[in-house]
């Protein structure tokens, strides 16, 4: 007989079960439902809805079935369909009948919703733990490379050179931001929805603050219906490994081409790299292919809950059992992805010599050549047009600027002299970038110092939010 089943008078289909039932997937939330359960009849005894026999009974079975989870022993079942429903099954099985009575005051609408608001925040907290792992590791490339300078690309052809360390410091703000968002995020994952019922509260005469004080929440949702249908705060979490996915797989692109034998900017660690199974020469980087690869499951993972959510009417619905699986995937995905990230961009080898030998034979210092021009007097837009054309002529002649003779400037413009030379070297042409944010040398360390400041900050909250979640009924 189903938990449910007084109502019925036939059995559920098999097909149905095996069909409607998630206890494949959500058994990944036993111990956020078990903890949620500690909490919920700690509170019924303290409202003197439970005595207090009945209390310590429960809390030592729940123990019982959490450590038999822990070890392996307990088998769950698909005909008890879910998470909630094995876990009270076995908890009547280890203690009788008295195991019914935890379920009063709450519905798996509201115990659903809870499981999973423990669940991403404590994953919220790991990942923003990994995200400070991998700006640490584009600091230490940034601080190691202050005086390497590589071709800075638009459209992924040749456009004026920066720093190495400035292209670093380009990835630490993208994940920055990332950081900030899973941050801000907590607020809306860090509210209590049990106490809800199914949809309109429950008569008896609960007390949902302190729920959510004994699981340290910041606060409760303050309407039932909107408490078990939201699940904004996972779509805003999609959305937010959306983006760092995205500027994962950017950096992976960006590996790919640097790591090749045409780039041979940057070599990767062989710890993080795979080889051929017929080619023995190959060194492949397969973890940033792949981590570009899997950047598709985690758009369809967003994708999929908005189009579960889009039509849904108030309040809970079947439907919102696909919630689950994809923010699973997910969380999964980019665990793994960033685990992986921190040391793999902290051991790569940058290939100095390689890059400055790239920026000495291109024409990346022709926006420079057009600025000399300009501080001599002549209007940007005619400078433009002389240096289109020098350049023209260095590409039919097989020249580079830093090649011609002074004469040979000359006979595009006479305000070219012997100090051009100087204005189009390298170290100029970087360090002539002395603006806020720019890629000159002084201006980069401001960038690493701030961001070591940035740093200090979300160490703190990481560690503030680890106690947080560390909740012990």
């Amino acid at each position: 007989m189903k938990l449910w089943g007084g109502r019925f008078t036939k059995e559920t289909n098999k097909l149905v079960d095996e069909y409607t039932a998630s206890i494949y997937f959500d058994q990944e939330l036993a111990e956020q439902d078990i903890l949620g359960s500690l909490a919920h009849v700690n509170m019924l005894g303290k409202c003197g809805i439970l005595s207090d026999k009945d209390v310590q009974t429960i809390t030592g079975g729940l123990k019982k079935v959490a450590e038999k989870i822990r070890s392996g022993e307990a088998a769950f079942s698909v005909s008890n369909e879910d998470i909630h429903m094995n876990i009270e099954k076995m908890l009547i099985d280890e203690i009788g009948p008295v195991g019914g009575k935890l379920h009063t005051g709450r519905s798996r609408n509201d115990q659903v919703a809870l499981d999973m608001h423990l669940y991403l925040r404590e994953k919220v907290v790991e990942l923003v733990g990994l995200l400070i792992k991998l700006q640490q590791s584009f600091l230490k490339q940034a601080k190691e490379n202050l005086d390497t300078v590589l071709p800075g690309y638009t459209h992924l052809q040749r456009a004026q050179p920066v720093l190495f360390a400035h292209h670093m410091m380009a990835y630490y703000n993208m994940f920055d931001r990332d950081l900030e968002r899973l941050k801000d995020g907590w607020k809306r994952i860090n509210q209590m929805p049990l106490g809800a019922g199914a949809l309109a509260g429950t008569t008896f005469p609960i007390d949902r603050e302190y729920v959510a004080e004994l699981l340290h929440f910041d606060g409760v949702y303050e309407n039932s219906m909107d408490a078990v249908s939201d699940r904004d705060f996972i779509v805003e979490f999609l959305s937010h490994a959306s983006l760092i996915i995205t500027h994962l797989s950017r950096l992976s692109e960006e590996l790919v081409l640097w790591s090749s034998q045409e780039f041979s900017f940057v070599e990767l660690d062989d710890s993080f790299c795979t080889g051929s199974s017929i080619m023995p020469q190959k060194k492949n980087p397969d973890v940033a292919e792949l981590v570009r690869g899997k950047t598709g499951r985690v758009y369809g993972n967003l994708i999929g809950l908005l189009t579960v959510l889009k039509g849904l009417p108030l309040a809970y619905n079947k439907d919102m059992q696909e919630d689950k699986e994809g923010m699973f995937d997910t969380v999964k995905t980019l665990h793994g992805a960033l685990s992986l990230f921190a040391p793999m961009i902290e051991t790569m080898k940058v290939n100095q010599t390689q890059m400055k030998n790239a920026v000495s034979r291109d024409f990346s210092n022709a926006t420079d050549l057009a600025d000399y021009l300009v501080n001599k007097g002549m209007p940007f837009r005619e400078a433009h047009e002389v240096v289109g054309k020098t350049v023209l002529y260095c590409i039919q002649h097989n020249k580079y600027l830093q090649d011609l003779s002074l004469d040979e400037y000359r006979e595009f413009s006479s305000l070219f002299d012997n100090d051009i030379y100087q204005a189009i070297a390298i170290e100029t042409v970087v360090n002539a970038r002395d603006v806020q944010g720019g890629t000159a040398r002084n201006r980069v360390e401001k960038q690493i110092q701030l961001a070591e400041q940035t740093l200090i900050q979300h160490n703190e909250w990481w560690q503030e939010h680890k106690q947080k979640i560390d909740v012990s009924l």
